[in-house]
């Protein structure tokens, strides 16, 4: 029970206000490490409580340590899309709602004046994209001398997204922090380890091990395909069926979406769609609108991979493959969240195979080939080359081998 971790007894009353029953292995791992004022690297997968597991210790810090002046804040947490920043803050007003602490949110595509509040009157916890918040550091707006705690949530996508540069100027200003936490769905093929070693303090590591509820339990095969063309009578023929209630259709580029989202339509399969470039609005709505179940599809480039929040997901499909395997991982984990089982399917052109077995070495384990009778595909499954791995041989190695070819041309003259 959350009892056991000293949590003041607002802090227990916004829990039960959540609905959590029992920590999580992530929240029981971080929880009395990141009280105790540690640095923490965490690892955890999506939709196992990785949000409440930081909140939670933040909240108690301000609890324990009341503001003495107004100013600016002392917990800054840096996400690295806007759909993460709102839906951080609303668990984090959640979890603080019988307490005075106020969080704010700062992220892009939003006009500046509308930050005016949180910039100009005392704000405790800020949730804030880098880029926008960067803006606001150097036009003197924001203040990060304040900052007592920093929390890098879903550092693994922010790297990849390319905000290394302006996370290392965030961190340089909000040098006087005690404490820094960084949070990771993966440590695996994105540098967060060594950038980890560069910005904390003697961490300690923490790598959850999700209990059998807990985690998801994800079916995942693959749907070969032809051609776009075939793909897309795949991707229509799947989502009419019955069981798909909800889901997140993931294509790689802004035009591809556009594409999908026109011919869903004339194939009577009403759609939201999601992509980089919308303004804040619009992505509001497109969210609100698969929330509410007005539509039950959304389509959407991986802006969305780490924004979408959604428990009710039951499949995702990738109609074009990512480039590499952790953010597969990250795309089918919308789906399959808090302990529901989910579907990800993906549609696979021979051009896919050499992802494909990039991503079955990553998890283990073979993807398995289904097939739509009436759509089956007239070609067969491309083969990868395997590249011969290269032998390094030690220079003793090299001298014995030398000696033996030597030694047979010796031979051959006698």
């Amino acid at each position: 029970m959350f009892e056991q971790f000293d949590l003041d007894q607002d802090l227990i009353g916004g829990i039960s206000k959540a609905g959590f029953k029992k920590p999580t292995s992530i929240q029981q791992l971080v929880l009395p490490e990141a009280m105790e004022g540690k640095d923490v690297l965490a690892s955890a997968p999506t939709g196992t409580g990785k949000t409440a597991a930081f909140i939670l210790p933040v909240a108690q810090h301000l609890l324990d340590y009341p503001r003495t002046k107004p100013g600016f804040p002392r917990v800054l947490v840096l996400s690295p899309t806007r759909e993460l920043a709102l839906q951080t803050s609303e668990q984090c007003e959640l979890l603080t709602s019988h307490t005075n602490i106020k969080t704010g949110v700062i992220t892009g595509g939003v006009n500046f004046g509308s930050h005016k509040d949180i910039l100009t009157t005392t704000t405790d916890i800020v949730i804030a994209t880098p880029g926008r918040l960067l803006d606001y550091i150097e036009n003197e707006q924001f203040d990060a001398r304040d900052i007592e705690i920093l929390v890098l949530d879903e550092a693994d996508r922010m790297l990849d997204m390319g905000f290394v540069e302006t996370i290392n100027r965030i961190i340089a200003e909000a040098r006087w922090r005690k404490q820094t936490m960084l949070f990771s769905a993966t440590l695996e093929g994105s540098g967060v380890i060594k950038f980890a070693k560069d910005i904390l303090k003697e961490p300690v590591y923490l790598e959850a091990n999700p209990s059998r509820k807990e985690k998801a339990k994800i079916h995942q095969w693959i749907h070969l395909a032809d051609s776009s063309e075939h793909k897309t009578q795949l991707l229509v023929n799947i989502l009419k069926q019955e069981e798909v209630e909800k889901a997140v259709v993931f294509a790689n580029k802004r035009e591809t979406v556009q594409y999908l989202s026109g011919k869903l339509y004339a194939e009577e399969v009403p759609c939201a769609w999601l992509e980089g470039k919308m303004p804040q609005d619009k992505r509001n709505n497109a969210v609100d609108r698969l929330k509410t179940a007005k539509v039950n599809v959304m389509v959407a480039t991986d802006v969305a991979a780490r924004g979408l929040d959604i428990d009710d997901i039951t499949h995702v499909i990738n109609f074009d493959m990512p480039r590499k395997a952790d953010i597969y991982l990250h795309r089918i984990g919308r789906t399959g969240r808090a302990g529901n089982k989910g579907t990800a399917i993906s549609l696979v052109e021979a051009h896919d195979m050499a992802v494909i077995s990039k991503i079955e070495r990553y998890m283990g384990d073979r993807l398995q080939r289904r097939v739509i009778e009436e759509l089956r595909p007239k070609n067969k499954e491309a083969k990868v080359p395997v590249k011969k791995a290269k032998i390094k041989r030690t220079t003793a190695q090299k001298k014995a081998k030398a000696k033996k070819i030597a030694g047979k041309k010796a031979k051959k003259k006698k």
